[in-house]
Formats: C-alpha cells, sequence, structure tokens
C-alpha cells in the first residue's frame, strides 16, 4: 500500500510545486489571510472532503471520513507569511511587496493538500478519519493554533503531526525530538522614565540612557546566575530606543526584548526577575520604571509514544541513517497547543540540497529543495495508516478472560 501512494505522491509532485509556488508568489500576511484560505478550503471540497473555513478567525479545516470506523488522525500546516522583502530572484519570486514566504508554510501548505489528495483517492481503505488542519497566523502572538482550538478544530481528534521544513538541514533526512523540541517565547518591553536636559549638564538629569544601559548589562545576569545550568534558557535584549539629538538627554527611554524557555518554573522566574531588576536598577539613579512581560506560545513538548512511531517510520523511508535526532531549538511554535489537547509529535524534514544557497529562515533570501514536501507526504500518509491499523487492531483484539 505505502509504495503505491509514494508512486501516487511523485505523480502529483508537479501539482503540489505549482500550488507552493502560487502561494509564495502572493504571499498574505499574519491575520491577514484572505485568498490562501479561500484557495486551500476550495481545494479540500474538491476532493469531497467536509470542509469549514473561517475557524477560530482565518483557519481551515477537512474531514476526510474514511470507509471503516475508527479514530481520527489530525495533520497540521500552516500558511501565513512574513513581513520580509524577498531577494530571491527566482520565477516565483514573491508579487506582494515586502511580504514573503521565509519560513516554509507555503511549503507545508502544499505538501499537505497533496496528503489530502491522495488519502482522498483510498478513503475507503482508512480503518478511522483525518482531519487536516490549515492554520493561519503561526509567525505571532497569541497565533491562530489557539483562536482554533478554541473554536473547536480539534474536536474528535485522537492524536496530531506537525512537520515543519528545516534549511539547515539536508534534502532526504527527517529530524525528531522526544519531549522538549521548541521553547515557549515570550517578549518584554520596559519604559524608562527620567528627566531630560543638556547633555553638559548630566548632573541637573535624570538619564534614561544611562539607566538602559545599566539594566541591560544587569539582565545578561538572569541566565547566568539565577537559572539552574542544566536548565535551558534564553533572554536577549533585541531593541533599545531613546534619543534624538546628540547633545539633549531624553526623558525616556524603551527596551524590548525575548525570553526563551522550557521549564515553566523557570519561565515565571525569569518573567519575576527581570520586573525586579527594571525597577531596582531604576530607582538607583532616581528613574522609575514601567514593566510589562507578555507570555508566547508554551514549549512544544513532543510526545514519547508518537515521537517514536515517526521515528520508526522515518527510517523506513529515508533510511535510519538519514533520521537526525535534533537538539531542542529556541524558536517557538504554537503548534505546542495543539499538543497540549491531544498527543502528537512535531517532526523535522530537511529541505537544503545542492544549488540551493543556505539562508536561514526569515532571510530575505529563504528558499528550500521543493522535494521537501515528498518527504513531509511520506511520513504523514505513513503516519496515518500505521496509527490508525493500531487503533483498529487494538480495538478489534478480543478481551481476555478471566476463568475463576
Amino acid at each position: 500500500m505505502s509504495e503505491k501512494l509514494f508512486e501516487r505522491l511523485q505523480e502529483i509532485y508537479p501539482e503540489m510545486v505549482s500550488f507552493r509556488r502560487d502561494l509564495h508568489m502572493y504571499p498574505e500576511l499574519s491575520h491577514h489571510e484572505v485568498n490562501t484560505p479561500e484557495k486551500v478550503a476550495c481545494f479540500l471540497e474538491n476532493l469531497g472532503l467536509e470542509v469549514k473555513r473561517n475557524v477560530g478567525g482565518r483557519g481551515v479545516t477537512g474531514l476526510l471520513k474514511g470507509g471503516k470506523p475508527g479514530k481520527t488522525v489530525a495533520l497540521r500546516a500552516d500558511f501565513d507569511a512574513l513581513p520580509i522583502q524577498e531577494e530571491n530572484e527566482v520565477e516565483y519570486k514573491s508579487r506582494i511587496p515586502g511580504v514573503m514566504h521565509a519560513c516554509g508554510h507555503d511549503v507545508h501548505t502544499a505538501a499537505l493538500l497533496g496528503v489530502a489528495k491522495i488519502l482522498s483517492e483510498v478513503k475507503d481503505q482508512l480503518e478511522g478519519n483525518v482531519l487536516f488542519i490549515h492554520q493561519f497566523a503561526e509567525e505571532v502572538i497569541p497565533g491562530g493554533a489557539k483562536s482554533m482550538i478554541e473554536d473547536g478544530c480539534l474536536d474528535g481528534a485522537d492524536v496530531i503531526y506537525g512537520a515543519h521544513v528545516w534549511s539547515t538541514n539536508r534534502t532526504g533526512t527527517i529530524g525528531v525530538r522526544e519531549g522538549d523540541a521548541m521553547a515557549a517565547g515570550d517578549t518584554f518591553e520596559i519604559n524608562i522614565f527620567g528627566k531630560g536636559g543638556h547633555a553638559a549638564t548630566p548632573h541637573l538629569t535624570v538619564d534614561p540612557i544611562a539607566a538602559g544601559s545599566q539594566l541591560i548589562s544587569n539582565l545578561q545576569q538572569v541566565v547566568a546566575r539565577k537559572v539552574d545550568p542544566v536548565k535551558t534558557a534564553v533572554v536577549s535584549v533585541a531593541a533599545f530606543n531613546s534619543g534624538t539629538g546628540f547633545n539633549v538627554i531624553p526623558d525616556k527611554a524603551r527596551i524590548t526584548g525575548t525570553v526563551r524557555t522550557f521549564d515553566e518554573d523557570v519561565r515565571s522566574m525569569i518573567e519575576s526577575l527581570i520586573g525586579e531588576m527594571a525597577h531596582s536598577t531604576c530607582k538607583a539613579v532616581g528613574a522609575t520604571a514601567k514593566y510589562e512581560y507578555v507570555r508566547g506560545y508554551p514549549a512544544v513538548k513532543n510526545h514519547p509514544d508518537e515521537t517514536k512511531r515517526i521515528e520508526r517510520l522515518a527510517g523506513k523511508i529515508v533510511g535510519e541513517e538519514n533520521v537526525i535526532h535534533m537538539p531542542a531549538q529556541m524558536g517557538m511554535e504554537d503548534f505546542a497547543y495543539y499538543l497540549q489537547k491531544v498527543p502528537g509529535t512535531f517532526f523535522f524534514v530537511g529541505g537544503n540540497s545542492e544549488g540551493i544557497e543556505e539562508f536561514p529562515h526569515h532571510h530575505p533570501r529563504f528558499d528550500v529543495d521543493e522535494r521537501s514536501m515528498i518527504d513531509i507526504g511520506k511520513v504523514f500518509i505513513s503516519a496515518v495508516f500505521d496509527y490508525l491499523s493500531d487503533e483498529a487492531a487494538a480495538e478489534r483484539k478480543p478481551a481476555k478472560v478471566q476463568s475463576n
């Protein structure tokens, strides 16, 4: 069965490439997706799936009912783009100024649509159902996953799988990680209020730049001296804005940054420590601080059984030597919300090959090998049949009769 479906995947590969390139040429920003979800919904409707639009906002789901009763496997892809001006010179370059698919969401979407097409052709052989989740707004907090779940997108789902193309892993590899896979991502903003004046008489001012500089230095001690060394955390200041002239000490300054963690206790401790440091550092020089901490996505924590399932299947698809045990990633992903509701796992598919210059995700020259869609499709298809057949076999297994 698998080999025939894999051959079929190769046959429709040009269609997947065409869909991916269409999305790439006409990307849409998070929470502004209009044409993309409509294209996805129409594609799924043409396959005969039960389609729901505007799920949680701009999300789309499609339910494929198998020919036999059983469990429901959910598969998820995201479809939003980023506010980046594309610098690649390719025929499918973005036609939308300042907007680009620079993270592979177009690849994820096209791959999942290919899977939907193939599974719809063999639905009578499915011992259960497949739920296709096409998510909007993964790139911005609070993200689309949370609102889609609240709107019932996971109702009836027993397990979920998600994939991310990875530009630094070579094509033909599949990365897995059990447990902590991607970090929780939070943001903080500190506004410092002092007393401005002439730069030639700093003693008559309360300098928010001096206070902010000291605070940034102090923040480096949060992870270095407060977090258990065996527990990973990142505190990064990403912006420090203040002043407009060379001879004017301003009234205020603004510091923004991000925190990445896996452990919830560490996360809460850092949130508290940054606030304490902000207020105490500013107070020491006569300034005041206003502190805001916004919790973003929780950590992606892959379930052991389903991660082992994907690892086993991936070994059959690409060879065990091409299965990578990924290190924990400090990037964040709102796939975490799905994993808080049902078992599942999030895996990584290599997208780097000869002829494609390697650039990181969110770079204006980001691009990946489109053949990664084949690997995503193979893993999804294999996971669906493997999970559903396992569950169906368990249902058919007669209960042991205990004799007295």
